[in-house]
């Protein structure tokens, strides 16, 4: 796609450009980040993607080493761990909060989207794109926007997990929706420990099938 003038003088533009390509896996954990060539991907000059990767690298979704250059940040076992643990108690208080404070409107766009989430089953890549709309606008229920800035800085680590979606692996993907149900029932009955403890067990069971494709690979 060609950038417009904007795009190609600005570092903002290249860098939503890149975390896009990361987070969709276009741009993998461990893929080299040269400026030329990303320049000619993106048709953008090379000073905006400079800026770009420095402000990927000041995140952590960029590494640089000596004599090897930028690449895509990699996570190791622990790193996932951690991460996951904290996802847990993160997303568990965003549907606690949800339940509190979710409005009716908020609460049936959280239902219409388990619904549309039951016809994409088959295409995990678009699955995976309406899960973080999913978990984005239990966020925003919450009513907390420190909260919701954590859980943003947190997302961006998410984009660095190794594998493919798990919404990929066998039965997962219906696993999933099905934990997404059980988070929105509890939000729509005002149920704050229910809310909390299904989004913590959707969690460890993401963290399970992580586990699983890193086992597999």
């Amino acid at each position: 796609m060609k950038a417009s003038e904007a795009e190609r003088s600005s570092g903002a533009g290249a860098y939503e450009r890149l975390l896009r390509a990361i987070e969709e896996g276009e741009l993998a954990p461990g893929s080299r980040l040269r400026e030329a060539e990303l320049a000619e991907r993106f048709q953008i000059s090379r000073t905006p993607v400079r800026e770009a990767l420095g402000r990927l690298e000041a995140q952590g979704l960029v590494a640089h080493e000596p004599h090897r250059g930028a690449s895509v940040a990699q996570l190791d076992y622990g790193q996932v761990s951690e991460l996951y643990d904290l996802r847990e108690v993160l997303e568990g208080t965003a549907a606690r909060l949800a339940a509190i404070h979710a409005s009716t409107v908020e609460t049936e766009i959280l239902e219409e989207m388990v619904a549309r989430d039951r016809t994409l089953l088959v295409d995990a890549p678009a699955l995976a794109r309406t899960n973080r709309q999913f978990h984005r606008q239990i966020h925003g229920a919450a009513r907390n926007r420190f909260l919701q800035g954590t859980l943003e800085t947190m997302r961006l680590s998410l984009v660095l997990l190794p594998g493919a979606t798990t919404l990929a692996a066998p039965d997962r993907a219906a696993e999933s929706l099905a934990e997404h149900a059980a988070i929105v029932a509890a939000i729509r009955a005002h149920d704050a420990d229910g809310a909390e403890a299904a989004a913590r067990a959707h969690i460890r069971a993401a963290f399970k099938a992580r586990i699983r494709i890193w086992q597999e690979a």
